[in-house]
């Protein structure tokens, strides 16, 4: 979501051969492991909604350039990955773009529960109080986020997409939830107001819709103005050039043998 699929990425198995002494290592690898089960299991449930969220995102509430934009960024993202940045194949390194420390996990976390677990009980609630302004204001954001999560996922094991085809994934399903955020303030700060006279009820919930869409500006405005672009992103151009200089130095190495060789067996021929 932030990026959360490609930067805390199932790593390649490393060898797992019992060397003794066991126990210290175990003891050590411990909180590593139990962290990467909670991001995994976080991925599962995501896709569990993404789902349940393209349901009711397909019943009319989504504008039709938000219908439109994850078709042309699919076409765009396999367009760079064949002309732009093809990919060098399978790394010999991991698939992890960035590792994040547990503080980033957490970060992580908050942004799927600010991004995607509270819209979607924002837009339930507004389902079942009647409250159309409500579900018509987050569903545009929820149907981009889930569209990201779904590519995140698709993308992230696949050697068909270079480090940086993967890194633009979040960083431009980003850019455009940002405008579509920027919208539903719009709408829950300008042009919905509420009586004076409206029950206690009414009014949590009129400023639960305005807390969570300026929770989601700050959240994913910090997320690409702080971290995707001056971070994720040059780590992934970084890697994947790197990966191409080391191929280009192994096929020179090759070559460079191969003639050694063949000057070798000719003088034996002599």
């Amino acid at each position: 979501m932030s990026g959360v699929s490609l930067a805390t990425a199932p790593r390649a198995e490393p060898d797992t051969t019992p060397k003794p002494p066991v126990s210290p290592p175990l003891r050590k690898q411990t909180p590593q492991r139990q962290a990467t089960g909670v991001m995994g299991s976080l991925r599962v449930i995501e896709l569990q909604l993404v789902a349940f969220i393209m349901v009711f995102s397909a019943s009319g509430l989504v504008p039709l350039l938000d219908l439109i934009f994850p078709a042309f960024t699919s076409i765009y993202l396999i367009a760079l990955s064949r002309l732009a940045f093809p990919s060098h194949g399978k790394s010999l390194n991991d698939h992890e773009i960035f590792q994040g420390s547990r503080l980033f996990r957490m970060y992580v976390i908050v942004g799927t529960t600010v991004g995607l677990f509270l819209p979607l009980a924002y837009v339930l609630g507004g389902f079942a109080r009647g409250d159309e302004h409500a579900v018509r204001s987050a569903t545009p954001h929820l149907f981009l986020l889930s569209f990201q999560i779904l590519t995140e996922n698709i993308i992230s094991g696949l050697s068909l997409f270079s480090p940086p085809v993967r890194a633009l994934v979040p960083l431009l399903y980003t850019v455009r939830r940002i405008f579509v955020v920027l919208d539903w303030m719009q709408d829950v700060w300008i042009n919905q107001t509420l009586p004076h006279t409206a029950p206690i009820k009414d009014v949590a919930w009129f400023w639960f819709g305005r807390t969570l869409a300026a929770a989601n500006m700050a959240y994913f405005s910090i997320n690409l103005f702080c971290f995707l672009i001056p971070r994720f992103l040059p780590r992934a151009f970084e890697r994947y050039f790197r990966e191409r200089d080391e191929i280009g130095v192994k096929i020179v190495e090759d070559k460079r043998s191969a003639a050694m060789n063949a000057q070798h067996e000719d003088k034996k021929a002599d």
